[in-house]
């Protein structure tokens, strides 16, 4: 059983496997420093659909129906799904899974739904409530960009400090099967608003409640960041991963420099044109989370890392009601098989 530790954290005692995982993307992606380790790349955006977010529903079906397949399970042997995504009323998830007949949790937490997902699914697991789940999510740059800021035909000038909305996805069957990556514990973070109004800074909006949400788990834990082999946020950018770092240093007296990364930083080629501050989305942190990090520390790569998804609760409609944008992170601790050397990549 689950037992709580301080306000927000959770050890899951059973500590649930990730018993496979999958992520796919778009060829921009495809194209970047990590495209070898995606489980399929798709090279039509559009994927053969009449719209963007048709589109992001078979992105968000394939990563969930190739997780299955990997753990050698149909439809059938999952108990329930926790997902959600960018669009109004998780539509990319649930027109995308709709077909499966698997009991559906949405949920939402913006680009941080990978680590809300993989941290509900888990407790689900370490509680005795289910057996078998999954956990997911999808992102579109085209349904993403069409959904909060301009029609693509527009062609705005992004500025330095906006992200790319990633075209991918992710997901993860964790169960009580054993396995060689388990998920330990979790933090569930608070909503944070230091009045950022600039809806392309997302970086900057989200950074004080990864700040927050870190200090909160190492306080909690009684961990320091040595403890990890990396603190890897999604998807802060250039912009935010700085700020991150400054927050923690200065707020908390905590360093996490020498093992942090950064998921917006390492899905695209940061010279790339347009990419500018990096990459976003929930699919972004969710198909590295779900490839290149569960494989490290499915081979010992990695020993244990601190997951911390981070995702900007703006709608629509709220930045031209004046709003400011409220942030949340959650963190989830992912234990590998065996001890590693701290480092990252």
């Amino acid at each position: 059983m689950p037992e709580k530790i301080g306000r927000q954290t959770v050890f899951l005692k059973s500590s649930p496997c990730v018993i496979s995982s999958a992520g796919v993307v778009g060829k921009r992606e495809g194209d970047g420093p990590l495209g070898g380790e995606f489980d399929r790349v798709f090279e039509d955006g559009r994927m053969n659909e009449d719209s963007w977010e048709k589109a992001e529903s078979d992105l968000h079906r394939c990563a969930v129906e190739t997780a299955i397949s990997k753990a050698g399970l149909s439809a059938s042997d999952i108990d329930i799904i926790l997902a959600g995504d960018l669009l109004g009323q998780s539509m990319g998830t649930t027109f995308g899974i709709r077909e499966l007949n698997i009991p559906f949790l949405g949920l939402y937490g913006a680009c941080s739904t990978m680590a809300l997902s993989l941290a509900t699914t888990a407790l689900f697991v370490d509680s005795g409530a289910v057996n078998t789940a999954v956990a997911s999510t999808s992102s579109h740059f085209c349904s993403a960009e069409k959904q909060f800021r301009l029609p693509l035909e527009y062609g705005g000038q992004r500025p330095p400090q906006a992200q790319w909305t990633a075209t991918a996805a992710g997901a993860a069957v964790i169960g009580k099967a054993k396995g060689n990556v388990t998920v330990s514990s979790l933090t569930y973070g608070k909503i944070c608003d230091l009045g950022i109004t600039d809806a392309n800074n997302m970086g900057a909006a989200m950074a004080p409640a990864a700040a927050d949400t870190i200090a909160v788990h190492l306080r909690e834990t009684g961990r320091t960041p040595a403890d990890y082999d990396c603190i890897v946020t999604g998807d802060l950018g250039a912009v935010g991963t700085e700020l991150l770092r400054r927050l923690l240093s200065v707020e908390h007296g905590i360093d996490i420099s020498q093992n942090h990364s950064d998921c917006g930083l390492m899905l695209y080629d940061m010279d790339e044109r347009d990419i500018n501050s990096g990459a976003s989305g929930c699919g972004c942190s969710a198909s590295i989370i779900c490839t290149h990090f569960m494989r490290r520390l499915s081979s010992g790569e990695l020993n244990r890392i601190l997951f911390v998804g981070t995702g900007a609760l703006l709608s629509q409609l709220s930045p031209l009601q004046g709003e400011s944008i409220p942030s949340i992170a959650h963190a989830v601790v992912l234990d590998g098989g065996r001890k590693s050397a701290h480092g990252c990549l």
